[in-house]
């Protein structure tokens, strides 16, 4: 790595090994040459005089990419894809002449950039189900365990640690779907030429358009796809990459909520993202723990969300057939995006590897706002005992009231339950009263809720997609 000129962290410090491969120029040139050898063979099989040996040359020189001899012709024609077929073309003397023929630099710059996309979309699934699958059995383990609830991040009615996770779960599913869809959808270029009309092929072929539609469905086939999109200016419409972008958004826009929730858990103490034996949480403060995995979700998760506004501002500012605008945003912001989500996935399986959560302070805090919970039921249980329901209700709220100025103002531990005890119009001794409030009997339906979610929809999901785990060793 040199160390005199700015590199991408994206590339350097976050993303994958794999994901930072897909987006290099070597993937990217080797996956032109593919696009013309197909070229060459569709047009040979309907009638083109192109050869065998023709054929055999360029694939023997396929992955053989003279990068010098690229640069250098790059710089006298300054047009990438003709400087890649001329180097080509000095490696294949037979086929100089057939390579690219009738072809424009869409036809291997977007159905390049399609097969990484939909390669990487992939690669982005995988991880999106190696979460929910760890994420689906911390569910099952604290499926039971109660917690206090948050609305407006105040105190609210109980959920389950376990339940809690489902709601992360959810939002990942749902990405799920998202992804399918994009990924079945999305679509070659294919053949269509310089305005999309496919005008040189027909030349080519003599005016024959069946051979011309034919030419795309053999090429498309060729690199084991079956969709081409059906018209097009010079390019694919870019309603493909803002299409792609919103997925990638809306993965982040999932772990932003598990990162925030993360951070805010551990700032409470009842559950904390994992912390190496040496690892060092503030260069200052020695004793502290910070969520920095977390944090860093959090970061990475804005960027995107924030960078899917960039093909978005492309699609809609195309002109006419094609605008080369588009081409230095794409560059940047796709890949980009890409190498985000892939940095993001992989702090999120390492964190889901193992999330630490204290039983004992989820209790202690459940413990300390559950009598305000209760009161409902205790008030029933007074009225049962001949108690006047207006006038128990009144006293509560008097009580209530008090107890949590002792709380918020005095900073003592949260008294109500005595003074229900000790007040005659309740009828009802204190280890009565505590036999109320066992967290279990406020949690609703949580635990059956997180077992039908994970029976009805997790497990056969995870079932469906043959899932392997994947398990993230993070850089500093």
């Amino acid at each position: 790595m040199s160390r005199s000129v700015y590199e991408s962290p994206l590339n350097s410090r976050y993303a994958s090994k794999e994901m930072s491969e897909l987006f290099s120029p070597d993937v990217k040139f080797k996956t032109w040459r593919k696009l013309w050898i197909a070229l060459a063979e569709a047009e040979k099989e309907l009638g083109l005089n192109i050869t065998d040996d023709q054929i055999d040359e360029l694939k023997k020189n396929q992955d053989n990419i003279d990068y010098e001899l690229v640069e250098k012709i790059e710089k006298e024609t300054r047009h990438d894809v003709m400087s890649h077929v001329r180097a080509y073309g000095m490696q294949c003397e037979k086929a100089k002449g057939i390579i690219h023929l009738g072809a424009t630099s869409c036809y291997v710059g977007d159905n390049t950039d399609i097969l990484i996309y939909s390669q990487a979309l992939k690669l982005i699934k995988s991880k999106v189900l190696s979460v929910i699958s760890k994420l689906s059995r911390f569910a099952e383990k604290y499926k039971d365990m109660p917690a206090l609830g948050f609305t407006h991040y105040q105190p609210a009615q109980l959920v389950t640690v376990g339940k809690r996770a489902c709601l992360w779960i959810q939002d990942l599913m749902l990405d799920c779907e998202e992804l399918d869809f994009v990924i079945s959808t999305l679509r070659l270029l294919g053949s269509k030429g310089t305005t999309g009309t496919q005008a040189s092929f027909l030349s080519l072929f003599d005016g024959d358009h069946e051979k011309v539609k034919k030419l795309e469905q053999l090429i498309a086939e060729k690199l084991n796809y079956d969709k081409v999109i059906p018209v097009s200016g010079q390019t694919y419409t870019r309603k493909q990459d803002s299409r792609i972008l919103n997925v990638l958004s809306s993965i982040a826009q999932s772990a932003y909520k598990f990162s925030n929730d993360m951070r805010l858990l551990a700032n409470l103490k009842e559950m904390e993202e994992p912390f190496e034996k040496n690892q060092i949480g503030s260069s200052a403060m020695a004793y502290k723990r910070n969520p920095m995995r977390s944090e860093r979700i959090s970061s990475l998760a804005r960027y995107v969300i924030v960078n899917s506004l960039n093909p978005a501002i492309t699609a809609s500012t195309q002109w006419f057939e094609r605008t080369l605008d588009d081409s230095a945003n794409r560059r940047i912001s796709i890949p980009e995006a890409f190498l985000a989500v892939d940095a993001i996935l992989n702090i999120y399986n390492n964190i889901a590897d193992g999330i630490v959560v204290y039983p004992r302070i989820i209790r202690k805090r459940v413990m300390e706002e559950l009598p305000f919970m209760a009161t409902e039921n205790i008030l029933m249980e007074a009225v049962k005992r001949g108690g006047d329901r207006q006038e128990l209700h009144e006293r509560i709220r008097v009580h209530s009231l008090a107890a949590a100025k002792m709380v918020k103002e005095e900073g003592k531990e949260n008294d109500l339950l005595e003074r229900i005890a000790n007040d005659p119009n309740f009828g009802m001794t204190y280890e009565e009263l505590t036999r109320v409030l066992s967290p279990e009997n406020y949690v609703g339906r949580c635990p059956q809720q997180v077992e039908e979610f994970l029976d009805e929809y997790v497990r056969p999901l995870l079932r469906n997609n043959n899932v392997t785990e994947i398990h993230v060793e993070l850089k500093a």
